[in-house]
């Protein structure tokens, strides 16, 4: 059997998503890629040995050739082109967030219950990093004891955009930590309180964040995205018998002139290119078994990152400690 998949958007992150699908997928096809740039979608078409192109995502998501979907357009477009595809029944992956407004993840969530299963796999990808699995199992085998605190640093050399704002940072750069943790944690959050030091500059500032779980545990999460020197995600699980950090990816150490380093990636292709794939390969047998993968994330988890995100923002504009409601979990998603 031959899944052929839609890749719908072809920036950065599309292109990497069709490379995945063409040349490391076994059982997929590359059927077309979409963009409302054609020449762009040509260039990945092309570099991919995808058989065709589209500039309309929505007719792109409906033909008859599509058993599948991979949606990496921009943020906006993912909650209704999801939406798109639950009312085609064909399952997506969608990359993160679902939507950085918790309504529009309701609403794909009542599309999803309404058709009665689950079509929507989410892109967060870090569930598929060896480094989280392993701190997962540590917590779940009881090797570090009750976990107290989990400690989050997310660095990038520089902003996307010049207009680019703490709330920003918050919405969409820590989205990944809102998911990880409660991964790992095997939790929901109870309260966020956020902070901001200032710079001597213009550059967006560090953002600070301090959550409080359900189950009394505290989470940190930094999130600087002007940090200059390089990419940098790093972790670390308190028990209270020991603890497990991630480590920096470096494959080489240079010595020279009574130096010695080692480097850091520019951003985060190579750090979870692995993950990327192993998550891809999921979706495949998502789409060919209708099964949904136990470490993916679902709509329900797109809910919960946007849910935090928001009682973030709101905690970082008020200078104060926010409560972090959400609804009950629909049956679909316990």
């Amino acid at each position: 059997m031959t899944i052929r998949v839609a890749m719908i958007g072809a920036g950065l992150m599309g292109a990497d998503h069709a490379r995945i699908v063409a040349e490391e997928l076994p059982g997929a096809t590359l059927q077309l890629v979409c963009d409302m740039d054609e020449r762009r979608a040509r260039s990945v078409a092309d570099a991919c040995g995808a058989l065709d192109v589209a500039t309309d995502p929505e007719g792109a998501i409906a033909r008859q050739d599509v058993d599948a979907v991979i949606i990496a357009s921009p943020d906006f477009t993912h909650a209704p082109l999801s939406m798109a595809c639950i009312a085609a029944r064909k399952r997506v992956l969608c990359e993160k967030p679902l939507s950085q407004a918790s309504a529009d993840c309701l609403a794909v969530m009542e599309a999803e219950q309404k058709a009665g299963a689950k079509f929507v796999q989410l892109g967060f990808m870090r569930r598929y990093d060896r480094s989280y699995q392993e701190m997962k199992r540590a917590m779940e085998d009881g090797r570090l004891g009750r976990a107290l605190m989990m400690h989050n640093f997310h660095r990038n050399v520089e902003t996307p955009a010049a207009d680019f704002t703490g709330a920003m940072a918050i919405t969409n750069s820590a989205a990944h930590e809102f998911d990880v943790v409660r991964y790992v944690l095997g939790t929901e959050y109870a309260a966020i309180s956020a902070f901001q030091p200032r710079r001597s500059d213009a550059r967006v500032a560090p953002v600070v964040m301090v959550l409080e779980t359900v189950d009394g545990q505290l989470v940190n999460i930094e999130i600087n995205n002007n940090a200059a020197y390089g990419y940098d995600v790093r972790a670390e699980l308190v028990g209270e018998r020991g603890t497990i950090a991630t480590n920096n990816v470096a494959y080489t150490r240079t010595d020279s002139a009574l130096i010695q380093s080692t480097a850091y990636d520019a951003d985060w292709r190579a750090r979870y290119h692995d993950a990327y794939r192993r998550q891809n390969r999921d979706f495949l047998c998502f789409v060919m078994t209708g099964e949904f993968p136990a470490t993916a994330s679902d709509c329900w988890d797109g809910y919960c990152a946007a849910i935090v995100a928001e009682a973030g923002v709101k905690a970082l504009k008020e200078g104060r400690r926010t409560p972090v409601e959400m609804i009950a979990k629909p049956e679909l998603y316990a």
